[in-house]
């Protein structure tokens, strides 16, 4: 039994070392990139955050118009 085990651990061993032998990957491969893509990513960022920030007001001022209604209602 302990002859199969390490004939695994061996090949396991073998198959890490020849991941890191390979030299045919190129580690820096060049990345192009669209300027109306990174355009209506920024777009679609802030209207989200337009709408972040008129929920967040709208909450805002429902909550302060309950609390004036319940304390001088």
């Amino acid at each position: 039994m302990k002859n199969t085990n390490l004939s695994l651990k061996d090949k396991l061993k073998e198959k890490l070392i020849a991941k890191y032998l390979e030299k045919d990957i190129t580690k820096y491969q060049h990345k192009s990139t669209d300027i109306n893509i990174l355009l209506n990513r920024v777009k679609l960022s802030e209207k989200n955050e337009k709408r972040k920030k008129l929920f967040f007001s709208t909450l805002a001022s429902t909550g302060l118009v309950l609390f004036g209604i319940i304390i001088f209602g």
